[in-house]
């Protein structure tokens, strides 16, 4: 009908809203554990701003390490400056799809939470770096160049991928998305208690401490919706099949703050990954727990063995991950166009 139309003179109740459409609302609840997670993000918030940043004195390290540490925090903003849009795309969904009430709440919550991670990874860099962007100060040290232009092909890649979750999102059910959410959350918790444990400045202990309680939290709300929604999927092997696939394309992407970009997916200079290591070496050197290689590896393999364990109760295949020795179904081709994995 044109918006000219009047329908309320000829009818006793409005034509069905076309779907999807946040509208109508109601206010469901049917999954107790949602609204344990959402009490928790209740009592659990904190404020970046409220940190004790009066402690840290960025002067106290050389200009390389300064630019050492940034870039590792650089490194995390592609992932976490990029998370509240996309849980925000994600919140959409919930209302559009007329989710239950407090699966609402919670990506509410999870959307706030990434505001304060990406505020904190700006606190850190501008502190630092004493600018107000990673790519546009003007580097001090010959490192500190290179993990500039690193920097720049770790947010082109980052843009690409932005592109593609904005066409994936609408096409998918939240039974696919949670599976490439609960991902991230697995691997983000464990990283973030190991730099809290292995970190000495005191500001960014606290603030490793609060990103892994947060992070702890997203995985038990995408644990109580895939324990909601998986079992019907028992009889839908297309849906398992994509699952699968975004699992496979969730490692290759998270791999870049994980672990290590994989060449095949990433595209990035020749020299990306050994001047990484070089930073990351300076990092641990200056008291700045950066995982060694075998660390991140060891990490990420748990990580996988941890979904595997969920994924298996439903009978979802699970990608071969050979980069750390699992086996399992083999995913020959990912389109970056379409993958929904999140940090």
């Amino acid at each position: 009908m044109s918006h000219h139309d009047k329908l309320a003179e000829k009818m006793e109740f409005p034509p069905a809203t076309p779907q999807p459409n946040i509208y109508p609302l109601s206010w469901e609840s049917h999954t107790q554990k949602l609204e344990e997670v959402w009490d928790s993000a209740q009592r659990e918030v904190w404020d970046p701003a409220k940190l004790p940043w009066d402690t840290f004195d960025p002067s106290s390290y050389s200009w390389e390490e300064r630019e050492a540490i940034a870039y590792w925090w650089t490194l995390l903003s592609v992932f976490d400056a990029s998370a509240p849009p996309v849980f925000a795309e994600a919140l959409i969904k919930t209302y559009e799809v007329h989710e239950e009430d407090p699966v609402r709440r919670c990506f509410f919550s999870v959307t706030r939470d990434e505001q304060n991670h990406e505020q904190l990874c700006g606190m850190s860099i501008t502190r630092l770096l004493e600018a107000s962007s990673p790519l546009d100060y003007e580097p001090k040290t010959d490192l500190g160049k290179r993990l500039q232009r690193n920097a720049h092909w770790l947010y082109y890649n980052g843009g690409r991928y932005w592109d593609g979750y904005k066409h994936a999102v609408p096409k998918y059910p939240l039974a696919v998305l949670f599976s490439s959410f609960l991902m991230g959350e697995i691997a983000a918790a464990t990283i973030f208690h190991q730099m809290a444990a292995n970190t000495r400045e005191p500001v960014f202990k606290e603030a490793f401490r609060n990103v892994g309680r947060d992070e702890g939290r997203h995985m038990a709300i995408c644990m109580a919706v895939m324990e909601r929604d998986y079992p019907g999927l028992k009889d839908d092997p297309e849906q398992k099949a994509i699952i699968t696939k975004q699992i496979r394309a969730g490692y290759l992407f998270l791999s870049a703050v994980l672990f290590e970009p994989p060449e095949e997916f990433w595209d990035l200079p020749s020299d990306f990954i050994d001047t990484q290591r070089e930073a990351e070496e300076v990092c641990r050197q200056a008291g700045f727990g950066v995982p060694t290689y075998e660390a991140k590896k060891e990490n990420w393999r748990n990580a996988m063995l941890n979904l595997k364990g969920v994924l298996d109760k439903y009978d979802i295949p699970f990608p071969a991950i050979p980069e750390v020795g699992i086996s399992g179904e083999e995913v020959l081709e990912v389109d970056m166009d379409e993958i929904i994995p999140v940090f």
